[in-house]
């Protein structure tokens, strides 16, 4: 009998382990989504479309060496 409440008493630790897990993501992609609208909201469409087709300037790529 011992056992068994051993593994109910662990059983529940579990669930509130993942029931905490899962609450925590949920905050992190809302937060993300929310970081997400705003810098969408920030930037008019045709900037972002623009940026898009932009000439690249930076730093030219070489071919990797054998």
């Amino acid at each position: 009998m011992f056992e068994y409440e051993l593994h109910r008493i662990r059983s529940a630790e579990l669930r509130r382990q993942a029931d905490e897990a899962r609450l925590v993501r949920e905050a992190v992609r809302s937060r993300r989504a929310a970081r997400r609208d705003a810098r969408h909201d920030a930037v008019p469409e045709d900037a972002v479309a623009q940026e898009a087709h932009t000439d690249r300037r930076g730093r030219r790529r070489l071919p990797r060496a054998a």
